[in-house]
């Protein structure tokens, strides 16, 4: 009898751990985050100036330093960074590179896409609201008032994008009033959202459901994805789709039912979730460029929060893990023909952050 039942317990505990979420054997996303990191300070870090070049080789023909939207990959993927070494200490010593494009010119301060001390240039939206999403997720996670101070200030500069032709909506660049583009809105819906979070002041969840609901109207395809922008003098749709049109706008369903609880916006999340699983990485291969995969990676880590299906998160695994094996150079950087930028390298920096949290809180 009692080697009966030993043996019965023996079974149970057998079929019990074939049933428990197992690791995947394959990469180490966390060395392979590290080794990008050093590998990005090493070949685009300009110690002498304190600042980053846009291209690892140096004789690139560009500018001498990198554009704003360089920073805004490479901070992001910096505090997702700090989130699996917390002792690492980032996004500080990259704002002391981004603070040199900050612009007070009116109607209100932003920063340029290229510092006024080599090269004044325009004031993107979008470039700063991605500053400002980074600022506002080291806010959340640290609670120190200089990133709320920032993405404050962002909010205000975007808000200076909006007017109601076309029914509303953000202008992609300041000076610039020929289109209104999903890589504008959707970021801004985030932050504002991000914004009414952290303060609870209405306002910010008004503005966010305003361009929300012009999005939606605009710029929405039927399968649930989004085109890139609005023509304002032809009122026509350019219908390119990129990933990190779709990431925001998932997002942005996301952060809408956590602020109100509706279960409306989870139903389009998914709805979103699906359709950019059949479209961007159904072949297991990326369809467009890392940094805007890792928008959209951003959307579906937050979804596993309400929707625990790893399905998505191991399909963009699988596209992860093929330029890795295809498109690493011979010094560790991400893609083989040159020039080799500053934005893709900080995409793929992100994505193996968040990949090295995953792998360790969801067992992928």
């Amino acid at each position: 009898m009692i080697y009966t039942k030993f043996k019965i317990s023996f079974l149970a505990l057998i079929i019990l751990c074939f049933q428990m979420p197992q690791k995947t054997l394959g990469q180490n996303y966390s060395k392979l985050a590290n080794n990008l990191q050093k590998q990005i300070q090493q070949d685009f870090y300009l110690h002498s100036l304190n600042y980053y070049r846009e291209f690892a080789d140096s004789t690139a023909p560009d500018h001498k330093v990198s554009y704003l939207w360089s920073l805004c990959a490479l901070w992001q993927a910096d505090n997702e960074m700090e989130i699996i070494d917390p002792k690492k200490k980032y996004l500080k010593k990259d704002f002391t590179v981004i603070e040199k494009y900050n612009d007070n010119a009116p109607p209100a301060p932003g920063f340029d896409s290229y510092p006024a001390e080599f090269k004044k240039e325009d004031r993107y939206y979008d470039d700063n609201q991605w500053i400002g999403l980074t600022a506002m997720d080291a806010y959340k996670r640290t609670n120190q008032q200089f990133y709320l101070n920032i993405g404050e200030k962002i909010y205000r500069f975007m808000m200076t994008g909006f007017d109601t032709v076309s029914g509303g909506g953000l202008y992609w660049k300041e000076g610039d009033r020929s289109t209104k583009n999903t890589c504008s809105n959707g970021p801004g819906i985030i932050l504002a959202l991000q914004l009414y979070q952290a303060t609870h002041q209405k306002t910010y969840l008004d503005t966010a459901l305003l361009l929300y609901r012009w999005m939606n109207k605009h710029l929405q395809a039927p399968s649930g994805l989004y085109y890139d922008n609005l023509k304002i003098a032809s009122n026509t749709i350019a219908k390119y789709q990129f990933s990190y049109n779709t990431g925001t706008m998932l997002q942005s369903n996301i952060y809408l039912y956590e602020c109100s609880k509706q279960k409306k916006y989870l139903k389009e999340a998914n709805r979103i979730a699906e359709a950019a699983l059949k479209y961007f990485y159904a072949d297991s291969k990326f369809r467009d460029d890392y940094w805007f995969n890792a928008v959209l990676l951003r959307a579906y880590q937050q979804l596993l929060k309400y929707n625990p299906d790893t399905k998505y998160i191991l399909a963009f695994k699988k596209c992860v893990d093929n330029a890795i094996e295809n498109n690493v150079n011979k010094n560790g950087l991400m893609g083989k023909p040159k020039p080799l930028n500053l934005v893709a390298q900080g995409g793929m920096l992100e994505i193996l952050a968040r990949l090295a949290w995953l792998q360790k809180e969801h067992y992928l």
